[in-house]
């Protein structure tokens, strides 16, 4: 029982696999939040599109 916990003790694949998580927790956290500041400013620049576009139609 001693030498087994001993063992767990020394293993540092837990700890890497779990660095490596959070890492990659890190960087979904950035592309979202990313994702999601670009995509409010960008929902203007279509609408006015969209509101030239039929401005335009309308017009001819």
């Amino acid at each position: 029982m001693n030498s087994r916990l001993i063992k767990l003790v020394r293993n540092k694949r837990g700890a890497t696999a779990i660095e490596y998580g959070l890492i990659v927790a890190l960087i979904v956290i950035v592309v979202v939040v990313g994702i999601s500041a670009l995509g409010g400013s960008t929902g203007g620049i279509w609408g006015n599109m969209t509101t030239k576009a039929s401005t335009a139609m309308s017009v001819s």
